[in-house]
């Protein structure tokens, strides 16, 4: 039924978890993974009291790009212990719904398998859902994922 998976992940449990189901699913259904994760865009500006600071992203891109190496080797650990096809893919964009969708897309993904941290009331307005934007937006249907 699907042919490729998408699994967004931060790298938390929550997403460790989803990465799991996901690669299971995916055995299961004989299909493949690309397993996403996106980097914040550090391009921004620091307002301070009197003045407004530019500050060089190098640092914050190193350690972006650690903590991708790290998250996206779990995930192709447990494709390979799986025998799945597995792509690991890194992106770097402000909005990180905006890239998942893009990137099922790009990737011509049949399906989306995500994590729900399930933040509820005042924190799930205040801090956003990124399932729940991609949920509203995506056009490929997503499995979300919620820890027992």
């Amino acid at each position: 039924m699907f042919k490729h998976v998408l699994i967004p992940t931060d790298g938390s449990k929550l997403s460790e978890a989803a990465v799991r189901t996901g690669i299971q699913l995916a055995k299961e259904q004989g299909s493949q993974v690309t397993a996403l994760f996106v980097m914040a865009n550090y391009q921004a500006l620091i307002y301070g009291s009197r003045a407004m600071i530019a500050y060089d992203a190098t640092e914050f891109e190193k350690s972006a790009q650690a903590e991708a190496d790290t998250v996206l080797h779990f995930a192709e650990e447990l494709a390979k212990a799986e025998g799945v096809p597995f792509n690991g893919v890194r992106v770097t964009n402000a909005s990180v719904s905006e890239a998942i969708i893009k990137q099922a897309k790009d990737e011509q993904c049949d399906l989306i398998c995500m994590a729900s941290h399930g933040r509820k009331g005042l924190s799930g307005i205040l801090l956003g859902s990124e399932t729940q934007k991609v949920l509203t937006n995506s056009s490929i249907p997503v499995l979300v994922h919620r820890a027992g």
